[in-house]
């Protein structure tokens, strides 16, 4: 079974829960494994907030197609080519400072994102993006002040931070190139303007490299293609260990 693709509405509230629970599924990796006590459980709850937010979503997905999905269905039940995040927020952890790093590219684009989407033509969108702004802009201040503590730190944690910027601004542009879905809700008052949140990201990703001495890449190819379906192999590794429960056990919910 494979959701109804040709509804763009759907597709759309699928993209913005899959970007979150696959962020979400990244950061609760760190559970029992951050560098101190108090930044494990930082990670933990932002890891909550943003499965919250997608579980949100993905009820209302549910709803979309007249309940032949659960939410349950959605993120333990498809394939890697239906999931549509951005490829992001599915790159592997590694390191702390390139978890940061990894946070913060997207965080600068899901507060401003988030802002935008208050004003959104369809009601329950609208709502879901009021009750996530303020936990979105904690995690934005959290992961901004940690690039700036890691890069202005030692020779070895600035070297490790320019390395993380290096390795995942390729991934920074698909954010804001428009996917056919995000084209027709934006043109339907639904979906906010791309070109505004860049400007709105942008500014801000600026503002906190600009107190460090990271140097953003230059000409940087931009990759692209997870709003599609086109993964990264770690996608399937990933969706391997979050989906066992539901496939040795149908039927659990959360």
């Amino acid at each position: 079974m494979k959701p109804d693709f040709s509804n763009p509405l759907l597709e759309y509230v699928l993209y913005l829960a899959d970007n979150s629970m696959i962020l979400g599924q990244r950061l609760s990796e760190w559970c029992g494994h951050g560098p101190v006590l108090e930044q494990d459980i930082a990670l933990t709850n932002m890891a909550l907030d943003l499965i919250g937010e997608a579980r949100h979503y993905y009820q209302y997905a549910s709803e979309l197609t007249l309940n032949k999905w659960s939410e349950d269905d959605f993120p333990f039940q498809r394939q890697e080519r239906d999931f549509r995040h951005v490829l992001l927020v599915e790159q592997p952890n590694g390191h702390w400072g390139l978890t940061i790093m990894r946070q913060f590219l997207f965080d600068s684009f899901h507060m401003p994102y988030l802002q935008e989407l208050q004003k959104s033509s369809d009601i329950r969108i609208a709502q879901i993006a009021a009750q996530s702004l303020k936990e979105t802009t904690y995690h934005l201040r959290y992961s901004s002040e940690w690039v700036v503590r890691l890069s202005e730190g030692t020779e070895e944690s600035f070297q490790k931070m320019q390395n993380a910027l290096d390795d995942l601004y390729t991934y920074y542009g698909e954010l804001f190139i428009p996917a056919p879905f995000e084209s027709d809700m934006q043109a339907r008052g639904i979906c906010p303007d791309l070109n505004t949140i860049e400007h709105h990201s942008k500014s801000i990703f600026h503002q906190t490299i600009s107190k460090t001495s990271l140097k953003i890449p230059a000409n940087t190819f931009m990759q692209q293609g997870g709003k599609s379906g086109i993964h990264s192999e770690n996608l399937g590794f990933m969706l391997t260990e979050m989906q066992y429960m539901q496939k040795s056990y149908p039927g659990l919910e959360w």
